[in-house]
């Protein structure tokens, strides 16, 4: 199929009262695991890559953004089920941009380090750039706290609902990812959310919610924050988790032929295993958003 327009999506989760995954992606093989999950609960979804990651300048290798891009399309492209395609939480806003011009029909500006009133102009104008595109805009209202180290630092912020009903009508974006207790690279435990926040914010923000951090909270928590109208979950943590229990679990036992490791696609291969490893984590995960047999 063609990339999906998010706007169809983002109407069907909300007719639908069900939401659609993120299932970020960082290489070929996690790209497929995806979309192996994707077409066998027969769901959309959203494939990409996250901008921050890519963008940033301690990485000892350059990125070749135009390659992300035309893997995600040949994905999108060879899928049964409908996916969007999104450049993820990128603080860079030339990045972004290119993401736009690259072929994403979903970009996310992203950067905790700026002043609201910084932001706010930011945003604005990649969503002007974006629209005449049929490119979709999310952005980022408020703080969510990190788990980084193996527990949970900080309150972070949540969202404040009166203003980020200003900042969707001063923006234009078309998405919204908001603060609700949710955590960001949550690697041990959940923590649920604040789901009267979170009906707050329905009340008062015009276009779909999104939660990050979707490792980290519960299912049960989850399936009522779909309820209260979030219509898009972000995962990431839970899935390189997977991964790379995989790889070293492969690695463990390794023949002597490096083709049987990388490529051959038998008992062996790494790659293989990886991409085994991440169907399995996002088919763990997808039936709590209420998608699966919604694929059109």
């Amino acid at each position: 199929m063609p990339l999906e327009s998010i706007e169809r999506m983002m109407q069907a989760c909300q007719k639908g009262r069900y939401a659609v995954g993120y299932f970020e992606s960082w290489n070929l093989e996690s790209l497929m695991g995806v979309l192996d999950a994707a077409e066998q609960t027969q769901s959309p979804v959203m494939i990409g890559f996250n901008g921050e990651f890519l963008s940033h300048g301690g990485r000892r290798a350059e990125e070749r953004l135009a390659i992300y891009a035309g893997m995600g399309k040949a994905a999108a492209e060879s899928a049964r089920v409908p996916c969007g395609l999104i450049f993820n939480e990128c603080p860079n806003d030339q990045w972004t941009l290119n993401a736009i011009e690259a072929g994403f029909n979903l970009v996310m500006p992203a950067d905790p380090r700026a002043s609201y009133e910084d932001y706010i102009l930011r945003v604005r104008h990649i969503v002007q750039h974006a629209h005449p595109r049929q490119v979709v805009v999310e952005a980022e209202l408020g703080e969510l706290p990190s788990g980084a180290s193996g527990r949970v630092e900080g309150h972070g912020e949540f969202t404040d609902p009166a203003l980020a009903r200003r900042f969707v009508r001063e923006t234009g974006v078309d998405l919204l990812a908001v603060s609700v207790g949710n955590v960001h690279v949550h690697v041990n435990g959940e923590q649920n959310l604040d789901l009267a926040h979170l009906a707050a914010l329905r009340d008062q923000v015009p276009v779909p919610l999104v939660l990050h951090g979707g490792t980290g909270i519960p299912a049960g928590s989850l399936k009522e924050a779909v309820k209260l109208g979030v219509a898009k979950v972000n995962y990431g943590t839970y899935l390189k988790k997977s991964y790379l229990q995989a790889e070293c679990a492969a690695l463990a036992d390794q023949p002597s032929n490096p083709h049987e490791l990388l490529g051959l696609g038998g008992r062996w291969d790494v790659m293989v295993a990886g991409r085994l490893a991440v169907r399995d984590a996002v088919l763990e995960r997808i039936e709590t958003l209420g998608c699966c047999g919604r694929a059109w």
